[in-house]
This record gives structure tokens, C-alpha cells and sequence, in this order.
């Protein structure tokens, strides 16, 4: 069964439908909250993350919406309200890799795309999030947290993937500057940064399980324990931290 609270506001996930996403949508579900998966193209996927909650007494919708897209992030928040009620919290989980290769070798509209959805999109969401939760819009506070990446910190990182690993640094940094600028209006914000885990996207990166193997704790991760972490950076038992990142990386 789905945790016995019930009524803890939404919570929107992005980038729902499958790996790291789905976790922490399934783990907030059981929290008690209710959850909207977000999706840009895997319907299947997130009504199957849907029904799973569902199956355990959980509350969750499944919305569309490309996160690089500004009409289709209004949308997502605007559904949110309609139908799920007052927003407590938003992971920006939605992510690309954009692809393997050197930064000589980059095509500039993929380079465009890979900022606009792991950059601009989390950035456009946090915008509706904080006019949905800040207590100068009449919320009632809340909590962000953006999924970035070890690969930011940890040299030398994975050939042909420096624009991803730039881009997850931002995320660190966005992150740390938004926590200071909405911190008197009841929002807190974190990162959270994972190491190489058990995600289909991993699988489809080159090198990652070999880079894992080097870890102190010898081991990829697993998705639950992202959602672990981020579950308990939105619960109340996280109420003093803020500006934080999270590195849940075996050690690395």
C-alpha cells in the first residue's frame, strides 16, 4: 500500500517514464503525495508508472509535455493545479545526453537542444513552480530539487560528453543561486547528484558501467536510491537544507 498520508499537495516529475524518473515518481506516490508524471514521448511508459501507482492506492496523472518548449511547460503546471491541486514540490529530472562526441564534432542544433532541455527546461519550470509555491504569490512554500549529475565534478568524466557534464554543472549552480533568492519565500531548493546507475540510459552510454566498477563501493547504483534521497530533500525531515547538493555516487 501507498503511504497512509494522503493530501500532501503534487509533485511534478519530469521525465517520468522510465529509470531514475519513474522512482522517484512511484517513491513520492508513497509518500502521499500526489504525483504527476511527466513525459515528452514514452506514453506508455508513464501510464504504466500511472497504473502502478495507482495499483497501490496512490494518486498520479501522466501529462505530456516537452520540457524545451515554454506553451507546453505553462501547460504542465496549469493541469497540475486543475486536476491534482495545490503544488508542494518539483524534481527536474527530464534530461539528454545529446550524444556522443567532441566538442569539434558537435552539431550546433543538437548542442541547442541538449541546453533547452537540461538547462532551459528545469529553468522554465522552476519559474512556474516558485509563482505556484512562493509565499509571495499567495503559495504556501515548497520544495525544488534538480537532478544533476557526478559528472560534473568528477574528472575527467566520460569522452564526448562534455556539453552533458557542462550542462549538469549548471544545474549545480542554479540550483545553490535559486536557494538564496527564494529562501524567504518558504521554497527550498537542491540538487542531487547521481552517480552511474541502473537507467537504460547509462546502458547506452559508453564506458559508464566500466567507470562504476572503480568506485569504492565497486557497484552501480540503483534508481530507488535516487528516490530515496529525493524523497527525503522534499519531506519535512529535510526542513533545514537548502542550496545543498546531494552526491549519491558509491563513494566517487
Amino acid at each position: 500500500m501507498m503511504g497512509t498520508e494522503q493530501g500532501k499537495g503534487a509533485v511534478i516529475v519530469t521525465g517520468a517514464s522510465r529509470g531514475i524518473g519513474a522512482a522517484i515518481a512511484r517513491k513520492l506516490a508513497e509518500d502521499g503525495y500526489g504525483v504527476v508524471v511527466n513525459y515528452a514521448a514514452d506514453a506508455a511508459g508513464a501510464e504504466s508508472v500511472v497504473s502502478d501507482i495507482h495499483g497501490h492506492g496512490g494518486r498520479a496523472i501522466a501529462v505530456r509535455a516537452d520540457v524545451a518548449v515554454p506553451g507546453d511547460v505553462a501547460d504542465l503546471f496549469d493541469r497540475t493545479q486543475q486536476e491534482m491541486g495545490p503544488l508542494a514540490a518539483l524534481v527536474n529530472n527530464a534530461g539528454t545526453t545529446g550524444g556522443q562526441a567532441r566538442i569539434d564534432e558537435q552539431d550546433a542544433d543538437k548542442l541547442t537542444r541538449l541546453m533547452r532541455v537540461n538547462v532551459v527546461g528545469p529553468m522554465l519550470c522552476a519559474k512556474h513552480a516558485v509563482q505556484a509555491m512562493s509565499t509571495a504569490h499567495g503559495g504556501t512554500g515548497g520544495s525544488i530539487v534538480n537532478i544533476a549529475s557526478i559528472a560534473a565534478q568528477a574528472p575527467p568524466g566520460i569522452p564526448g560528453y562534455v556539453p552533458y557534464e557542462a550542462t549538469k554543472g549548471a544545474m549545480v549552480t542554479f540550483s545553490r543561486g535559486l536557494s538564496n533568492e527564494v529562501a524567504p519565500e518558504g521554497i527550498r531548493v537542491n540538487s542531487v547528484s547521481p552517480g552511474v546507475i541502473d537507467t537504460a540510459m547509462s546502458a547506452e552510454t559508453p564506458g559508464a558501467k566500466q567507470a562504476a566498477a572503480t568506485t569504492p563501493l565497486g557497484r552501480v547504483g540503483r534508481p530507488d536510491e535516487i528516490a530515496d534521497t529525493v524523497s527525503w530533500l522534499v519531506s519535512p525531515a529535510a526542513s533545514y537544507v537548502t542550496g545543498a547538493d546531494v552526491t549519491v555516487s558509491g563513494g566517487i
